[in-house]
């Protein structure tokens, strides 16, 4: 199959076109590199610079694809509280011509990376596909939105969506070949190791005093391999003509923000002292999904779900780009 994936030069992006990549897909990836980087796209795709809101872009690479992977976007909570014209405008706005690009060419399938924000603070956990949907911040509000608009697309015009609403993801790539680059980074397990790999000795945890045990956020997290896996699975429903779905993707366990840093310096031996910041704000105090849907319907299990191996993968990565703490 010939996949267009936007957002291929990310994080998960890169990662999910490697695996579509070995598993025989042609890929094309379309990406504006405001957050991507050109370097982690695998040389065997076929690289477009450019944004899901461009319509003359779009008629250059939807013709001939069989489907789509949307994961293009932004996604900083903190950033889409401050900026949220911004937010609307990349995850609902410019995504729209996309969609009309694909009515247009007779590409009806789409695999899109939503994101448990959608839930805001839920009123159980684990949460299932089936809780009320009621974001609390702009990055929430602008994914429920386009989510919406598939459902739209869907009635309107038979378009079929695999919707993925996952938490949070770490690791990389086994071998530390990809991995997670933002600039500015502020996801939790890439910030701590990339203090310690720059020899840090103090890391800000945001907020102690939500209504968790030891005070600090708690989260489920997926490995970026295992979601890419998942990518994929959906892709094959898709493609055999199954009908789309909702599907929370996770591992039905959280952690607190502190027992993340602590499985860190478990993991690399290093050292860190950790001290208390504001909230940031949009933050729910739980996120842990009930993946039982996505096993059930789509076969999929997390491969690599134990948090210690998604740091372990994730500190390789780290370390070859910085070289191992006090190497010279």
């Amino acid at each position: 199959m010939r996949i267009l994936v936007t957002g291929g030069a990310g994080y998960i992006g890169s990662v999910t076109t490697r695996r579509l990549l070995d598993a025989g897909h042609e890929v094309v990836v379309l990406d504006s590199l405001v957050r991507g980087r050109r370097d982690a796209v695998d040389e065997r795709a076929r690289f477009v610079e450019g944004s899901v809101g461009d319509t003359a872009c779009l008629e250059r690479v939807m013709p001939g694809c069989d489907a789509v992977m949307h994961l293009a976007g932004l996604i900083e909570v903190g950033e889409s509280q401050r900026e949220p014209g911004r937010y609307f405008r990349a995850n609902v706005a410019e995504p729209l011509a996309m969609l009309e690009s694909m009515v247009r060419h007779g590409v009806d399938a789409i695999v899109f990376s939503s994101t448990a924000a959608v839930y805001g603070e839920p009123g159980r956990v684990p949460i299932s596909e089936d809780d009320p949907t009621r974001p609390v911040n702009v990055y929430g509000r602008s994914k429920l939105m386009f989510e919406r608009m598939l459902e739209a697309f869907g009635d309107a015009h038979g378009l079929r969506a695999i919707r993925y609403r996952y938490f949070n993801v770490a690791g990389a790539w086994p071998d530390g070949s990809l991995g997670e680059a933002h600039d500015p980074e502020t996801h939790l397990v890439p910030r701590v190791l990339e203090a310690m790999a720059t020899g840090e000795t103090r890391f800000e945890v945001f907020g102690d005093d939500y209504d968790t045990p030891d005070g600090t956020c708690v989260r489920d997290f997926i490995h970026v391999l295992d979601l890419a896996e998942a990518h994929l699975l959906g892709l094959e429903r898709l493609a055999a003509d199954g009908a789309g779905g909702v599907f929370n993707l996770g591992t039905g366990s959280g952690y607190s923000n502190l027992e993340v840093v602590r499985a860190c310096a478990e993991v690399t031996g290093a050292e860190v002292e950790i001290v208390f910041g504001p909230r940031r704000p949009g933050d729910p105090a739980v996120l842990v999904a009930s993946a039982e849907r996505v096993r059930e319907v789509l076969g999929w299990q997390p491969a690599r779900g134990a948090l210690s191996t998604m740091i372990a993968d994730a500190w390789r990565w780290h370390t070859a780009r910085h070289g191992s703490p006090g190497d010279a």
